[in-house]
């Protein structure tokens, strides 16, 4: 008996579910969630890099659905050392690793013919999927970032090395945006999912394929609700992601030297790893904030939970981050979030969220820091507090992953312009199944115009069907193979 279920191909570079083992660790917990809450209604074929073999053997064992199939592709070592302390040295591995993966998708579209086709990480504006175009298949890109940069205000908190790589990003950047390669990607693409408002207007063009959608890779069981912060003089400040230099963590210890002024017991617990942190307790020595800072290397994500519950202010001085998951989680925890209104972070945060400062705003630091008070002061630490600012953002950003199927057709109908995960794939299937007939539709996830039967792209993808099924089937060995000869 045939299954109803959409056979789904997805390319997931970056794809594990312990941040703490991961090279990317919000692109890799977000690729690991969305496909398994895609592959709860959907049969999944997932392309992965081969470093997140050990991450992900065993992680999708469930009793609904069927878990994913896991395909893994690497290069030879000798890539990668060449090229993982390079500047744009990882993007160079992806694209190389792109082509490789093409490879395997064809392979498996041979053999299973399948219904649709994902890119989720890493998903840049202007880096295309060389894997799409291979497929004659709906294709869905994203989430999607890349369109922000660094504002111009922002700019003299980069050192000079860093400045010349900013600005050599956006050139390579437009240029790879006017490459043939890109145009055919966005043009062959279904739905085009977006994470933040630069991005949005840089693929404007396509505007009728546009969905906002929140980098979501949290759900109902990891938000539940925990110990509010113990009483006390302290005022605890969070941050968790890499020390990297774009992520502006000096401008998070300048807000922490204004703010121990309001509070002196203040303390700013750093969460992660990165090159910058030699840098970083320099800079902490010279302001006197050593006695008030707090190392910790990546931890558990149910650690990291933990100490968001028992937090005064979550500090995300980013700037230009595409997606910053780790702020939805923040929210979804309960935790009132202070960050920059760029990127991805300024697009989710919302009144009664948190608070977000203007690039241009004089003294962007202590602005941060003023804010970071207001913002504890507001939560208050207290329970009703703290779960009224996790309720909001469950309704702000589409939260959690898992809903009723009533509830999310009741979603899918009204087309709001946040849609939870579930929500947006179960429009997806929808529009599947019309695509299956060989109808237009147009449905909440963005409008997409499916091959009318009879048409040329229709006649086009059936005939790619047609052989890729005859390569397989001289691929397939004999059920019967006679006997070898003396």
């Amino acid at each position: 008996m045939k299954s109803d279920r959409p056979k789904v191909l997805v390319s997931a570079y970056a794809c594990h579910p312990r941040p703490a083992s991961a090279h990317f660790p919000g692109e890799a917990i977000l690729g690991w969630s969305l496909v398994d809450e895609i592959s709860r209604f959907a049969d999944v074929d997932l392309i992965t890099w081969a470093f997140n073999r050990s991450g992900l053997e065993g992680s999708f064992a469930r009793a609904e659905g069927r878990a994913p199939e896991v395909h893994f592709v690497d290069l030879p070592a000798r890539a990668h050392r060449a090229l993982r302390d390079r500047h744009y040295g990882v993007r160079f591995y992806y694209f190389l690793w792109q082509r490789q993966a093409a490879r395997t998708a064809r392979a498996l579209f041979a053999e299973k013919s399948h219904d649709l086709f994902h890119q989720i990480t890493f998903s840049n504006d202007w880096m295309p999927s060389f894997i799409a175009p291979a497929l004659p298949v709906p294709f869905v890109w994203g989430p999607v970032g890349g369109g922000q940069k660094v504002p111009r205000e922002l700019m003299p908190a980069l050192a000079r090395r860093d400045r010349r790589q900013e600005r050599s990003r956006t050139f390579l950047q437009n240029v790879w945006r006017a490459t043939p390669a890109r145009l055919r990607c966005a043009r062959k693409a279904s739905a085009i999912l977006v994470c933040n408002r630069e991005t949005r207007a840089v693929l404007s063009r396509w505007e009728d394929k546009i969905v906002d959608f929140p980098v979501n890779g949290i759900g109902r069981e990891a938000i539940a609700a925990g110990a509010p912060p113990a009483s006390g003089d302290g005022f605890r400040v969070l941050y968790v992601g890499r020390f990297d230099p774009i992520k502006g963590l000096p401008l998070a210890l300048e807000a922490l030297r204004i703010l121990r002024a309001l509070a002196p017991a203040a303390t700013l617990e750093l969460v992660g790893e990165g090159p910058e942190r030699p840098r970083l307790e320099a800079l902490a020595a010279r302001l006197g904030l050593a006695g008030n800072l707090v190392w910790t290397p990546w931890s558990q994500r149910s650690e990291i939970l933990d100490k968001m519950r028992r937090s005064d202010v979550f500090l995300f001085p980013s700037l230009r981050d595409g997606g910053g998951a780790v702020v939805v989680e923040a929210m979804a925890s309960g935790l009132p979030v202070v960050c920059l209104d760029v990127g991805g972070p300024g697009f989710h945060v919302r009144e009664g969220l948190g608070m977000k400062v203007r690039p241009g705003a004089a003294g962007a630091a202590g602005t941060l820091g003023a804010a970071g008070a207001a913002a504890g002061r507001s939560a208050g630490g207290s329970a009703p507090g703290r779960m009224e600012c996790r309720s909001k953002a469950v309704i702000s950003t589409g939260f959690p992953l898992s809903k009723t199927r009533k509830s999310l057709r009741s979603r899918s109908r009204t087309g709001r312009p946040f849609l939870s995960t579930t929500a947006t794939w179960m429009s997806l299937r929808t529009t599947l199944s019309s695509y299956r007939r060989g109808r237009a539709i147009s449905c909440s996830a963005g409008p997409a115009v499916w091959p009318r039967e009879g048409s040329r792209s229709a006649t086009r993808a059936t005939e790619a069907r047609a052989k890729a099924a005859r390569a397989a089937a001289r691929r397939r060995p004999p059920l019967n193979p006679s006997p070898a000869g003396p």
